[in-house]
């Protein structure tokens, strides 16, 4: 079940910034449902089902909206290669509001608004499409997901890296080629970095390009091995089944008996590092944890009740069923609205573990931020399914708007009860698999030098057929883990008995709890505009495309404000045009303003445009995911297994050009050509 198939997150106009010729631009960006930014020349070009100019992944990406944090991370990544005083910066922002993807191996992308609170709602966004784009690996994999995450986890820890990893993000490609870069980045820089020339500005950006170029390298390599080993493992999997079912028993008892004698020599020297390292700090951590991540659930029902209450008083001064429905349609996707879900996720941004993020190792906490976030969005879906569902069962009895009300009412309560137990719940799984993600790489750490080495004399204990089935290192991870989790179970139902945080006892049953709340099914969302609107007939599809329900509204009318066609902003320092170019737009706010204004809202077309309009390409929505079948496909969703897109072979004919952007424009029987660049659903950069 996709929730938001058929709706876009977002779509409106932002500038920017054309890398090839230096100049910012006006486009047309949307956010469909799986979470891409799709950036379109214009939004008649997305409406005619044009192809975009950049298609975007944001896994990885980090999200910045000052200039200055963007200049930091800049120099930072090229040590020694600093712009001296007076000298231009490698990026300068024609508004005050910026808004920067920032990756720390691929390329950079630069936008800017007009409004501060443009840029508020952009930034959600964007930071939503990153949260998204970051969980790639699925979890409805109860095997290959923990196998592969814990895989990665140890090929780290045999590097001496046992702390939390920022970059375990996106798909498994993604996070392979992460890992790859890892490791390759500083080796590149201490070779290449001395060999550049030019001024500090000009090395910074092609060491950017180099590190780009490189990543998608890494990237294409890492994919065809990756896909060659999982085929591996399929083929193999069929016979090591039957092995497992035949020996079931055999494999269980070797297994016990080798843990008995690991148990043996590790616990003493686990239960000791745990009680003096590890046990008095257990209840700091968990206090850290537990602040800001209650306080955002707290915020997820104070939301939820509010938007449930102003419906409930819109329907009394209004009027009836009508704008129930109306009302339903923008409820059943608020766990989906960035905008409204940003003071939530915003109460996590607080998390500090201070001075244990270094005793612990901790690199970072971004990793329990977003955990917790989706745990958010992920509740909010619940609670609101929960009432839309509850509401639809009432509507048949009720007549008459009070009783509507005082219907809504009661149904309020009920699920904000099961939202408290359900969240609490979630949040005590929450807490544990952080403290064990905190701790156990610290353990591991600590008994390295005096337990790593002795594991190897276990391996005698394995039957040689049973020895693809037990693993040494697992088992000796599994006795390390049971020293420390009794004190973390401990922990978690002390802060429960004591209802810290709004926290519940496991064995606790809420007073008056409704035992039908847990009953409902997973069915088919209720469509609340076909249901009582009347609305049957479909559209046809460029209509659709064109009247896709929209998520969060846009902050101005695109009509008369943002024309079709508008001047680039060129970079400020940037050289004047050519001769027998046309001039470029003014670059101060009031004169961006001033050009916007001027422009006609019915600008002509430009005959590129047209052609491309007469014979679009093949190429899927944005909004709705499918198969790339062409140079010009839109990805599918930001999951593995899309290809990046292919040229075709053996074609050939001419390359319109677009002269002011400085981007190449494809069409559908032409090769790719290395002009202007765009990105495959997994982030990969190809060419239009």
């Amino acid at each position: 079940q996709v929730p938001l198939e058929d709706h876009v997150i977002y779509s409106g106009n932002i500038f920017q910034y054309i890398e090839e010729n230096k100049k910012w631009r006006n486009r047309f960006c949307v956010v469909p449902h799986n979470y891409g930014l799709v950036l379109y020349e214009n939004k008649l070009a997305y409406e005619r089902d044009l192809p975009p100019r950049v298609l975007i992944n944001s896994a990885g990406y980090k999200v910045l909206t000052s200039v200055e944090q963007y200049l930091e991370l800049v120099n930072s990544s090229l040590p020694g290669v600093t712009p001296k005083s007076g000298q231009a910066p490698i990026l300068k922002c024609p508004t005050d509001f910026p808004l920067i993807l920032w990756h720390p191996y691929a390329r950079h992308y630069y936008c800017c608004v007009m409004t501060g609170k443009e840029q508020e709602k952009w930034r959600a966004v964007f930071q939503d499409c990153v949260r998204h784009c970051n969980n790639g690996i699925s979890e409805d994999s109860k095997v290959e997901a923990p196998a592969f995450t814990d895989a990665i986890r140890i090929y780290r820890q045999s590097k001496e890296q046992f702390g939390t990893w920022d970059m375990l993000c996106g798909n498994q490609t993604q996070v392979l080629s992460n890992l790859v870069m890892e490791e390759l980045l500083p080796e590149l820089r201490s070779t290449i970095g001395p060999r550049l020339k030019g001024k500090a500005q000009e090395r910074q950006r092609t060491w950017i390009q180099i590190s780009d170029a490189v990543y998608r390298m890494v990237y294409e390599q890492t994919k065809a091995q990756y896909d060659a080993v999982t085929a591996k493992c399929e083929q193999e999997r069929p016979q090591m089944e039957s092995i497992i079912r035949t020996d079931m028993d055999q494999i269980i008892t070797s297994k016990e008996h080798l843990a008995s004698k690991i148990r043996a020599l590790v616990l003493p020297k686990a239960e000791v590092c745990v009680r003096n390292h590890v046990q008095p700090y257990i209840s700091s951590i968990l206090e850290a944890l537990m602040a800001p991540t209650s306080q955002g659930f707290a915020e997820v029902r104070e939301v939820f009740f509010k938007e449930v209450t102003d419906m409930n008083m819109n329907i009394v001064n209004e009027g009836g069923l009508e704008k129930l429905v109306e009302y339903m349609e923008k409820l059943s996707h608020l766990a989906f609205h960035p905008v409204k879900m940003q003071s939530c996720y915003e109460k996590m941004e607080q998390l500090k573990l201070e001075g244990l993020q270094q005793r612990f190792d901790v690199s970072s906490t971004s990793v329990f931020k977003q955990r917790a976030q989706i745990h958010m969005r992920q509740q909010m879906d619940d609670a609101v399914h929960t009432f839309e569902t509850l509401l639809h069962q009432e509507l048949s009895k009720l007549q008459g708007k009070e009783e509507l009300c005082k219907s809504i009412q009661r149904i309020l309560e009920r699920v904000l009860k099961k939202f408290d137990y359900d969240s609490s719940t979630v949040r005590k799984k929450f807490f544990r698999e952080a403290l064990l993600q905190i701790t156990i790489p610290f353990l591991l750490k600590k008994l390295a030098p005096t337990c790593k080495g002795e594991l190897a004399k276990f391996q005698e204990l394995i039957f040689e057929d049973f020895a693809s089935f037990i693993l040494v290192e697992n088992t000796y991870e599994e006795v390390v883990l049971q020293s420390v989790m009794k004190d973390i179970m401990q922990a978690v139902k002390e802060a429960a008995v004591q209802r810290k945080h709004n926290l519940y006892r496991d064995s606790m049953v809420l007073h008056n709890s409704d035992p039908n709340l847990h009953l409902l099914a997973e069915g088919v969302p209720i469509d609340w505009a076909e249901e009582y609107s009347g609305q049957q007939e479909p559209e046809p599809g460029s209509d659709r495309r064109r009247r896709a329900k929209q998520v969060v509204s846009v902050i101005q009318t695109d009509e008369g404000v943002l024309p079709y066609e508008v001047g680039t902003l060129p970079q400020p320092g940037s050289p004047g045009p050519a001769a027998g170019e046309p001039p470029s737009c003014p670059d101060g706010v009031e004169k961006i303003r001033e050009a916007l204004a001027e422009e006609s809202p019915g600008a002509d077309v430009p005959s590129e445009v047209s052609a491309h309009h007469a014979a679009p390409s093949p190429k899927p929505r944005a909004d709705v995911p499918s198969e790339p079948k062409g140079p010009h496909a839109t990805p599918a969703s930001p999951t593995p297994g899309a290809e990046p897109l292919p040229a075709s072979p053996g074609t050939s004919c001419q390359q319109p050009s677009d002269k002011e952007t400085g981007e190449e424009v494809a069409s559908p029987c032409c090769p790719v050509q290395p002009m202007g660049t765009t990105e495959s659903s997994e982030g990969m950069q190809t060419e239009f």
